[in-house]
């Protein structure tokens, strides 16, 4: 307490920290710049005399009007920094040239070997044979008699799986009538049994002089 009323009494103000956002009132906004702007031309003024250093500094106001300083000549400075600037984009540029010269390259290539296919197809597809040679022929029977062998060795690798599937059902059909036909002999039995019992029980019973005799 006693070392904020000496402040007061030295005429040191506690200031609070400034928000950075726009200053909505004109008056307070025009005031702040002026006194601001001083700041920055004071301070570019400083760096170049302390530093030896080649300052320039542009500043517009809000109602468009020009503010500068310059340590030596503003089109100097404003010259060298170009310079410095193209240095600077010159190898960025170089670069993303190289890429599409390489880009241009490949899309070439890819082209051209998109045509030779193309070409290509349409000689195995009988087209477009007038311009070949002999030995160009010769090159196109030997990829169609590979292509055909090619084939018939795929179509009869397909036969074998197909005909191993048919076997495998089949296999399984003998299985499951086998198994029905096990039942039905099964049944058969069993039903020849329970008959054969009770022919067995009729034929055990009482004869009829028996049953006179005792009558």
């Amino acid at each position: 307490m006693n070392e904020e009323r000496n402040r007061i009494r030295r005429g040191e103000m506690v200031r609070g920290k400034t928000q950075m956002r726009r200053i909505e009132n004109a008056t307070s906004r025009q005031v702040t710049f002026s006194k601001r702007r001083n700041g920055l031309l004071k301070k570019a003024f400083e760096l170049s005399v302390l530093c030896d250093a080649e300052v320039g500094l542009v500043i517009f106001s809000p109602r468009g009007k020009l503010y500068e300083f310059a340590s030596s000549s503003m089109q100097e400075i404003v010259e060298r920094y170009k310079r410095h600037s193209k240095d600077k984009v010159q190898p960025e540029n170089q670069a993303v040239g190289q890429n599409m010269q390489h880009l241009k390259h490949e899309t070439a290539s890819l082209m051209k070997k998109i045509e030779l296919l193309d070409t290509s197809k349409r000689k195995l597809l009988g087209e477009g044979l007038g311009s070949c040679t002999l030995e160009e022929l010769q090159q196109i029977e030997k990829q169609l008699e590979r292509s055909v062998s090619a084939i018939r060795a795929r179509k009869m690798q397909v036969f074998r799986e197909q005909m191993d599937r048919l076997k495998e059902k089949e296999k399984a059909l003998a299985v499951e009538n086998a198994m029905l036909r096990e039942k039905e002999i099964t049944g058969l039995s069993h039903g020849n049994n329970h008959f054969q019992k009770c022919s067995r029980a009729l034929w055990s019973g009482p004869s009829p002089d028996s049953r006179i005799a005792g009558a």
